[in-house]
C-alpha cells in the first residue's frame, strides 16, 4: 500500500504549484495533425539528454514506515522540467537529425538551431529531406553533454510544465475500462509512430505528477510493459507496466516515488 506524502509533491516529482485549473481548461481543444511514422527506432543511448531534471525534494521511509520527503539543500539549479525534456526529446527525434560528420558549430548557429526545434511540432514530422540538422554531434546525449547550458535555456522553462493543456484531465476518475484503453492506444501509438509523451499522476494526493516518453512496448504473462525516457533518470530507460488483470498502470519504487499505482493518459496528443 502507498502511503501518502507528508506534503504534495512539487512539478515532475509532483507539480504542487498548480492551481488554476479554469485557465488551463481553456487551453484544450487545439487541432492536430496526426503524423507519419518515424522511419528510425528511438534510441535510448542516442536520442535522450544527458542531464537530469533534478528533484526538488529528498525521499524517503521514516521510522513509521511513512514516505516522506525533505527539500533538498543547496536547492537544485535545474528542476521542475521533466515535460519540458520528455516534449524536447520527442521534438528532437522527429524532426532533428544529427550529422557528426560535419564540424562543430558556434554557440549562435546552435541556439538557431535548438530554437528551431522547439518552434516544431511533433504531431507534423519533418520529412528526411527537411529535418533540422544538428552538426558535430551522433545524437541528443551527445549534443545535450556538450552544449547542457545552451539546451537548458533554450528548451523551454519549467512554466511550460506548469501551463499544460492537458492537466485538465488529472482532475476527473480514472476508470479501469479507461486504463485499459489507454494502454491499447498508447501500444498502438509506440509501435506506429516511435514515441509519445505521458502523463502519470496520482490525483489528488499526487504521490507522482510526472512526465515521461515512451518509446517501445511488449507483452509479458501479465500484461504490457513500456519502456520509458523518465527525465529525472537518464543514466538508464525506465518501465512503465500495464496490468491486464487489474487494469492498472504500475511503476516500480525509485528515488521520488514508493511505487505501486500510476494514472496514465497521453499529452501532446494528435486528435
Amino acid at each position: 500500500m502507498i502511503n501518502k506524502l507528508r506534503r504534495p509533491h512539487p512539478l515532475c516529482q509532483s507539480l504542487k504549484g498548480w492551481s488554476s485549473l479554469g485557465f488551463l481548461a481553456l487551453l484544450c481543444g487545439c487541432a492536430a495533425t496526426r503524423p507519419a511514422a518515424n522511419a528510425r527506432h528511438f534510441d535510448f543511448r542516442q536520442d535522450t539528454f544527458a542531464y537530469p531534471n533534478e528533484l526538488v525534494w529528498e525521499y524517503h521511509y521514516d521510522d513509521q514506515g511513512k514516505w516522506i520527503s525533505t527539500r533538498r539543500e543547496p536547492p537544485p539549479g535545474y528542476s521542475l522540467h521533466c515535460f519540458v525534456l520528455a516534449r524536447s526529446a520527442w521534438q528532437f527525434f522527429e524532426n532533428a537529425r544529427f550529422d557528426p560528420q560535419q564540424p562543430v558549430g558556434d554557440e549562435t548557429s546552435y541556439r538557431r538551431l535548438i530554437r528551431r526545434v522547439m518552434a516544431s511540432s511533433p504531431r507534423r514530422i519533418l520529412p528526411e529531406e527537411r529535418k533540422i540538422v544538428i552538426p558535430g554531434y551522433a545524437g541528443l546525449r551527445a549534443f545535450s553533454a556538450a552544449q547542457e547550458p545552451l539546451l537548458k535555456a533554450e528548451c523551454g522553462g519549467a512554466w511550460q510544465s506548469y501551463v499544460q493543456w492537458s492537466h485538465w484531465r488529472m482532475i476527473f476518475p480514472f476508470t479501469r475500462g479507461e486504463q485499459q484503453r489507454v494502454a491499447k492506444r498508447l501500444r498502438s501509438r509506440v509501435q506506429k509512430e516511435g514515441a509519445v509523451v505521458v502523463h502519470l499522476v496520482r490525483f489528488p494526493q499526487l504521490t507522482i505528477n510526472h512526465g515521461m516518453l515512451l518509446y517501445d512496448c511488449h507483452e509479458t504473462e501479465k500484461g504490457l510493459e513500456f519502456t520509458a525516457y523518465d527525465p529525472n533518470r537518464p543514466d538508464q530507460p525506465a518501465a512503465l507496466l500495464f496490468d491486464r488483470e487489474n487494469r492498472t498502470f504500475l511503476l516500480a519504487a525509485n528515488d521520488y516515488f514508493p511505487g505501486g499505482r500510476v494514472d496514465v493518459y497521453e499529452v501532446y496528443a494528435a486528435r
